[in-house]
């Protein structure tokens, strides 16, 4: 017998009809012999109309009483789904949130969840009866027991805590759609359906599994080993599997606010090949990283910077022992960059650098959360260490620095994210393999059933800031974004140029990163006062951006993915703004008006389209 957590979106609740369908579901899975816990959402559009009710008695509501009038949504639904239950003859009961034992931070409208009280649920559990959550919220554990909500994919959030506490078999999400698609159905009719994605993938995808299931509840799954499927409650299709390896034991106190980093890992067989003032054009990097594929270069990170004129610069890293051949494939291509430019335009120079290490910092904890990069450049600034290449994803960041002081940085990264001396990485530690496969990490054959691209990715929602001429010298990156993360202001992708000027006999790079476009003009007018006291040059900001990105564990050692990416957006005259890359992620910036035709021409380049067409409820 199975214990199962199952939860159902708003939509899957929307009416009596759908309830009743949903109690057939539970009756039908209970009697095959499991024990069900069930979390609900509010019906439908319930939580638009409370807000609604809220903004009509004042233009902005206290979150106290906003979190009193919003939990009322779960609770109409817990009661009627047991209500139905108890029709078909099944002993349910409903508990709201506070009843189960869920107890979150003292903050209201975004509560994370600190531990689950699970003695009543167990409980009612082992006397046969199904037992109803009100998804959503909780009860702070402060000695006033206020009624607390966890925000955006709250339900999921909760499901998946519960499921986690209760040590589940598995966790059911049940929503409006068949699972994970490889991209946005509405922009993509031919999006496929993924039989199966790992939580590290599902992650680095979040913002394409934002409506279906939010990296919050991935979160929780990926740290405690909880396997998710997503499920339509209008079919009986298979879905999507979310899996995890298993985890490390971890503690279920502090349940969502642990530490943000499991891993601090670095690599110091490292050189970095970088080509300056290249074309800002289309076309570039599909050249270039093309020739590299062809010449069986397994490239590691990528970046470009944001444009400076009409030229703009690439780098990348490679091991070293093939640095020779990358560095012959740079040098050959690059007078053929140059010709098909403007011949006004300053030579393309290459540069080479050898004893360079990789420092990262890895933990699915760092998504939402302000402040984490910001620590880690702090940390290396303190430590004395100059960092020369930033590159980040969802769920990590990695800095180039001077292989002289990897074990300074790593000691000291390791030191400031509390992580045991076992728990440190080398090369590859806490890379994700393919889901399918037992192979290590970084194969020289590519992984068995493991698709090079699991899923496309489009952001619309992110805006560019450019500060020009920072002074390049330990400590800036950490003051920079440090006062990011005081604003409570979220950074993605951040990129430091490697073109380097000397303006009044101080070294100074451009560093560009992009942020919410709600928060890009208040972030602009703060860096903007602080500009002249810390020496920084002009901060531009261009809010008409998009970001595209290509996720799957299976471009793992595989040369020629990026390649293929970069060509696809090529053929299509679309320019590449900036380039980023984590292992197993590669992402690029382009105009925003160009964003869904690149999710389309790279969703197409990379075989992912299905025969089935699918249309996502409204």
């Amino acid at each position: 017998m199975a214990l199962i957590v199952q939860k159902y979106g708003g939509t899957s609740v929307g009416s009596v009809e759908r309830i009743q369908a949903v109690a057939q579901r539970v009756y039908k899975t209970v009697k095959a012999g499991n024990s069900i816990v069930v979390v609900v959402s509010a019906m439908g559009k319930t939580t638009d109309g409370l807000v609604k009710l809220a903004t009509e008695i004042s233009p902005n509501p206290n979150r106290r009483e906003m979190d009193m009038l919003l939990s009322t949504g779960e609770q109409v639904t817990i009661a009627l789904l047991s209500m139905a239950l108890q029709e078909l003859g099944q002993p349910a009961i409903s508990m709201t949130g506070a009843q189960v034992g869920i107890v979150t931070e003292a903050e209201h409208s975004r509560a994370r969840i600190l531990h689950i009280e699970t003695t009543r649920l167990t409980r009612h559990i082992n006397a046969g009866k199904v037992v109803v959550v009100a998804g959503f919220q909780g009860t702070s554990s402060a000695g006033e027991m206020e009624i607390t909500t966890l925000g955006r994919g709250g339900s999921d959030t909760s499901a998946v805590a519960i499921a986690a506490a209760l040590g589940a078999s598995f966790c059911e999400i049940y929503t409006d759609v068949p699972g994970i698609l490889t991209t946005d159905p509405r922009l993509v009719a031919e999006a496929q359906l993924m039989d199966a994605i790992s939580c590290d993938e599902m992650l680095e995808l979040a913002s394409l599994g934002a409506k279906v299931l939010h990296p919050r509840a991935v979160e929780i799954a990926r740290n405690y080993g909880v396997p998710l499927v997503v499920r339509s409650s209008w079919t009986d299709q298979p879905g999507t599997w979310v899996t995890s390896a298993k985890p490390q034991g971890r503690s279920l106190i502090n349940l969502e606010i642990a530490r943000p980093v499991d891993h601090v890992e670095f690599d110091t067989n490292q050189a970095k090949v970088a080509l300056l003032r290249v074309p800002d054009k289309p076309g570039v990097a599909a050249r270039l990283f093309g020739e590299i594929s062809r010449q069986k270069v397994d490239v590691d990170l990528i970046i470009q910077s944001v444009h400076e004129g009409n030229s703009n610069d690439i780098a990348f890293t490679v091991t070293t022992p093939i640095l020779k051949r990358a560095e012959a494939v740079a040098t050959a291509i690059a007078p053929a960059l140059r010709s098909q430019s403007n011949p006004k335009l300053e030579e393309a120079e290459v540069m080479v650098e050898h004893n360079i290490a990789k420092v990262s910092i890895a933990g699915a904890g760092m998504i939402g959360r302000p402040g984490v990069a910001a620590k880690m450049f702090a940390t290396l600034a303190e430590a004395g260490v100059n960092i020369q290449m930033i590159s980040t994803s969802e769920v990590k960041v990695s800095c180039v620095v001077d292989a002289a002081q990897c074990d300074r940085a790593v000691l000291a990264l390791r030191t400031a994210f509390e992580i045991e001396a076992g728990e440190q990485g080398s090369r590859g530690a806490g890379e994700s393999a393919c889901i399918d496969s037992p192979l290590p990490l970084r194969p020289s054959a590519p992984l068995p059933n493991c698709p090079l691209v699991r899923g496309v990715a489009l952001d619309l929602k992110q805006a560019r800031l450019a500060i020009r001429q920072l002074p390049d010298r330990p400590g800036m990156a950490a003051k920079l974004f440090g006062l990011l993360a005081q604003h409570n202001i979220s950074v993605d992708m951040i990129i430091q140029s490697q073109r380097c000027r000397v303006i009044d006999g101080v070294p100074r790079r451009d560093i560009a990163f992009t942020v919410s476009q709600m928060d890009g003009e208040s972030a602009k007018e703060m860096l903007i006062q602080v500009a002249a006291e810390l020496g920084w040059g002009e901060v531009v900001l261009d809010s008409a951006i998009a970001k595209v990105s290509i996720v799957g564990a299976g471009m793992v050692g595989q040369p020629g993915v990026a390649a293929k990416m970069f060509e696809a957006l090529a053929q299509q005259q679309i320019n590449i703004q900036m380039i980023a890359t984590s292992e197993i992620k590669t992402s690029c910036v382009v105009a925003q008006e160009q964003g869904v035709k690149a999710l389309q021409a790279i969703h197409t380049a990379f075989g992912l389209a299905g025969s089935e067409k699918f249309v996502v409820p409204a």
